[in-house]
């Protein structure tokens, strides 16, 4: 294994693992608020009471799931210096100002307003209180926000310049206002949505079907189906219709590896099942969908889909296979889950939902799929970019740190996967005492 392979995978398992938090606490900080806009809204003081500890409860939740996404986003901004020095020497002077802001603003906006909502309660006003959760709300979504706009550059560079080898910012605003950064935001944080909503409605579920907080179990369900069900459809269209018609627009290598076009064609369709074959250069035990990418991309069914034939060789995406699979399986699970939530929103419609047992099953059981969606979505984003670091402005293997030797990066590896098993094990065992303490006992207790 040389450097370059080693830093790729040790970014790669990093943010994969940091990411399992943030997706939930930036989802969750929406739903919070609708929990806490209910309890402010209904005029029944014990109704209203449930929802408001039905936020509370779900804080806490926040509040580990915080905790953890801090301590496993740090060592990522490090690794920029050390695993890939040559690109932050590079682009440290576009990437460095919203990575910074989102440090400096929204993640201080975030911290300081998540601890008014968890302890602030007995001490706030209600409408305070419903603030604070506002603002943690807030505080997320801008975070993100910069996060996304940060890789947007990185996908579709606007507003720099070149300078003595290295490309600085002419226009923040532009840099904000990237139509691939505002279009993948809406798509990442509806994203979240869907996570925050299934796990919501999983324990719901679990609750139902264990008999045991009846009330609270009913009031997640109800939420997380509803958003959930929103969420689902939005997530396919708008936003993930207008995200494959930008990426094939300016990225057709990524288009042709994610769909696993090798050949350009006119009415092109969409492969449902099948596997790829790079020294063929076709998909083995096709089933596809006649003229179906041609529409989805151009509105019509005889347009011209550009293939990997058009392509040089050295710019395909250097892991073909994988970003087939992995945009599959997102597209596949994506599905699955807009599905799943119509049926259970019928069924909440028709006030059976919560004596349907097969309908908790299937939410309690589907809720780690999302977390498995979102990974697989990031990982189409940015395997569809290789083999650019910066997309046509410099490779991947341009950018890594040449000093760092394969064996100082293994090394690291695999002391991360360590310490970060031993953290998954604590954030499983936190988030399980919680949900089984459930609502009532846990706001009893604090």
């Amino acid at each position: 294994m040389n450097a370059e392979l080693i830093d790729r995978l040790h970014f790669a398992f990093t943010i994969t693992f940091h990411y399992l938090f943030p997706q939930l606490t930036m989802g969750l900080a929406l739903l919070i608020v609708v929990l806490k806009t209910a309890a402010l809204r209904v005029r029944d003081p014990e109704r209203a009471a449930l929802w408001d500890k039905a936020a509370q409860f779900w804080g806490r939740i926040f509040g580990i799931n915080f905790v953890m996404g801090v301590v496993t986003g740090i060592p990522m901004e490090f690794q920029f210096g050390t695993n890939w020095a040559q690109f932050s020497r590079v682009s440290g002077g576009v990437i460095g100002q919203p990575l910074a802001m989102e440090g400096v603003f929204s993640f201080f906006l975030e911290s300081a307003f998540l601890g008014l909502f968890l302890y602030g309660g007995k001490h706030l006003s209600k409408r305070l209180h419903w603030l604070s959760a506002f603002m943690v709300f807030a505080g997320s979504w801008i975070s993100g926000f910069f996060i996304i706009v940060t890789d947007a550059w990185m996908q579709h560079p606007v507003a720099y310049q070149a300078a003595n080898g290295r490309y600085e910012v002419v226009s923040f605003w532009q840099l904000l206002s990237n139509p691939w950064g505002l279009i993948q935001y809406a798509h990442n944080m509806t994203g979240a949505v869907v996570t925050a909503s299934f796990v919501m409605a999983a324990v719901g579920a679990f609750y139902l079907l264990d008999g045991k907080h009846l009330e609270y179990g009913r009031a997640f369900l109800k939420v997380g189906v509803v958003a959930g069900v929103i969420a689902s459809i939005v997530i396919i269209f708008p936003t993930g219709d207008l995200h494959g018609k930008y990426v094939a627009r300016h990225q057709p290598a990524a288009i042709a590896g994610m769909e696993g076009l090798f050949h350009s064609e006119a009415g092109a369709g969409i492969v449902l099942m099948g596997q790829p074959n790079e020294e063929t250069q076709q998909i083995d035990n096709p089933i596809v969908v006649n003229n179906v990418l041609s529409f989805l991309i151009y509105g019509t069914t005889k347009a011209e889909v550009k293939g990997l034939d058009e392509i040089p060789r050295d710019q395909w995406p250097t892991a073909l296979p994988l970003l087939y699979y992995a945009y599959h399986i997102m597209a596949g699970l994506g599905t699955w889950f807009a599905l799943l939530m119509i049926v259970c929103a019928f069924l909440l419609w028709r006030r059976r939902l919560y004596g349907a047992r097969w309908a908790l099953w299937a939410l309690l059981i589907t809720f780690p799929l999302p977390y498995i969606a979102n990974t697989a979505g990031w990982m189409t984003a940015e395997l569809g970019r290789q083999p650019w670091l910066i997309y046509g402005l410099m490779r991947t293997s341009e950018g890594y740190s040449p000093t760092v030797s394969a064996g100082n990066g293994l090394f690291t590896l695999i002391g991360f996967m360590g310490m970060y098993l031993l953290l998954g094990l604590l954030f499983t065992v936190l988030v399980y005492r919680e949900i089984s303490r459930g609502p009532e006992l846990a706001s009893a207790s604090h």
